[in-house]
């Protein structure tokens, strides 16, 4: 059984990590996205915290906190070209990718697969002064049990 079934938000994190990947290529913290967001929970706690670094030219690093799990460590590195990354939890690969298309600054496109089968599409657009992120997913299935199906909307301040 994977350490991450029963974490819905999982799902959030990882579409999410489309939109934040899109725009970090820039360089500054003021006018991109690299840093450090936060989902909170309906009772207002903070429930992912999701950070976004620059990790080479043409690629980006997003890290996710997931307190709920025991501050369980999700990681996806992405060339941003939409071939499909490995999502990794606490180092180990989960069978699960995503593939991330940078549309321009503040927008991007991702397809979700569990072993190889497309399972989901969400889309990332970051306010124009990157303090937000709006991540609009659509999910056909639960993808391995490890996701809701259907659409949401779920949104991320930087902190």
């Amino acid at each position: 059984m994977r350490p991450f079934q029963t974490i819905k938000t999982l799902f959030v994190s990882m579409v999410l990590a489309a939109a934040l990947l899109a725009a970090s290529r820039l360089a500054t913290a003021a006018d991109s996205p690299v840093g450090t967001y936060v989902s909170k929970a309906a009772n207002g706690k903070p429930e992912i915290t999701m950070k976004i670094e620059q990790w080479a030219p043409g690629k980006a690093k997003l890290t996710y906190h997931i307190q709920a799990a025991g501050n369980m460590v999700l990681t996806i590195v992405s060339s941003l070209d939409g071939k499909d990354a490995p999502v990794l939890i606490n180092g180990k690969p989960t069978g699960e990718t995503m593939a991330i298309t940078l549309i321009d600054k503040l927008h991007s496109s991702t397809v979700v697969k569990m072993n190889g089968k497309v399972f989901g599409n969400s889309k990332g657009t970051f306010s124009p002064d990157f303090k937000t992120l709006t991540v609009e997913n659509d999910f056909s299935s639960a993808g391995g049990g490890t996701h809701q199906a259907g659409k949401s909307t779920e949104l991320w301040t930087r902190q």
